[in-house]
């Protein structure tokens, strides 16, 4: 059963990437791929508040619930390979400087929302 609910989490999440940067594509008028950004962002706080929370508030929380949130749904929503392919682009097409701000933007956005969303889910305790 629980190969079939991380499955079906998983593609929940990729669903959910795919109306996420549907929307904020829609709505950019930056000369940057910003619905990537926001979803791994995101993605990121949402797997902090939930490893937070999971870890002080709900430290019984079954395993296979941890993994089906954790990797299946924040797995198949969060995508790192799609923001590699955006900074190789932004570089390969002349913007070098664009495409360093995309990865560092990327990379510090969901470490710091990681961070957040860690510290937030444990005050959930």
């Amino acid at each position: 059963m629980s190969l079939f609910l991380l499955g079906l989490a998983g593609g929940l999440g990729a669903i959910s990437r795919f109306l996420v940067d549907a929307f904020v594509a829609r709505h950019n008028r930056l000369r940057l791929p910003i619905g990537t950004i926001v979803v791994n962002v995101s993605g990121a706080l949402l797997l902090g508040i939930l490893t937070g929370w999971a870890t002080h508030a709900a430290p019984g929380l079954p395993a296979e619930l941890r993994l089906v949130l954790g990797t299946g749904f924040c797995g198949g929503y969060t995508t790192f390979s799609t923001a590699a392919v955006e900074a190789m682009r932004l570089g390969l097409s002349g913007s070098p400087d664009r495409a360093v701000l995309y990865a560092v933007v990327t990379a510090g956005g969901a470490a710091a929302a990681a961070f957040a969303g860690l510290w937030a889910g444990s005050l959930l305790a």
